[in-house]
């Protein structure tokens, strides 16, 4: 008869480190099918679920068996993961701004069929102003907003993510669009 997870954490806490590689086994699949829901890339994903079970292994001394050792691990995973997109996004935030420039789809219909000067210089102004504007937002609006519109991922997963109810996501990407287009509305309007 297989060990439970209690069993298991019992003797990991104690230093039997074969122990605590059974606990990684037996949940690494879950761990990374809900890393790769948060995370889309999944040379990311692995990296952070490795991570995962890093911060688990460090902090198992703590764990008290308040809640089951999955449901103290799958908390690890969220936070893990929604600090590793946060990180990202920091890295890479006005990367992905142009990114959606240069989509032309994405722009008032004025600017679509125009590659001048001036086109450039309001293209700037733009993301200047968007960036901004996302830096205004509050942390949990420019999280939900960043995640949705560029990271692509679903109101599901961004609850998920956040460890909020989906409706609290769609007022908070709600709000963050206001306040983006209340900083756009007068460079839209020259």
């Amino acid at each position: 008869m297989p060990d439970t997870d209690e069993t298991l954490v019992e003797r990991a806490k104690k230093g039997d480190n074969r122990a605590f590689d059974l606990l990684v086994l037996r949940h690494q699949q879950k761990i990374l099918r809900l890393v790769t829901s948060i995370i889309r890339d999944q040379h990311e994903a692995i990296d952070v679920t490795q991570e995962v079970f890093i911060k688990a292994y460090k902090s198992l001394p703590g764990f008290r068996g308040d809640s089951a050792f999955y449901t103290w691990l799958y908390r690890i995973a969220v936070n893990t993961a929604k600090n590793a997109i946060i990180a990202q996004i920091k890295r890479s935030n006005m990367e992905s701004i142009d990114a959606i420039l240069a989509e032309p789809k994405n722009l008032s219909p004025k600017l679509q069929d125009y590659a001048t000067p001036e086109h450039e210089l309001l293209s700037d102004e733009i993301a200047a102003t968007i960036n901004k504007a996302l830096q205004s937002l509050s942390e949990e609006l420019r999280v939900a907003i960043t995640l949705r519109e560029l990271e692509g991922m679903s109101y599901e997963d961004i609850a998920r993510a956040m460890s909020c109810p989906v409706g609290t996501v769609r007022s908070r990407i709600f709000r963050a669009r206001e306040t983006i287009d209340a900083y756009l509305k007068p460079l839209l309007r020259e």
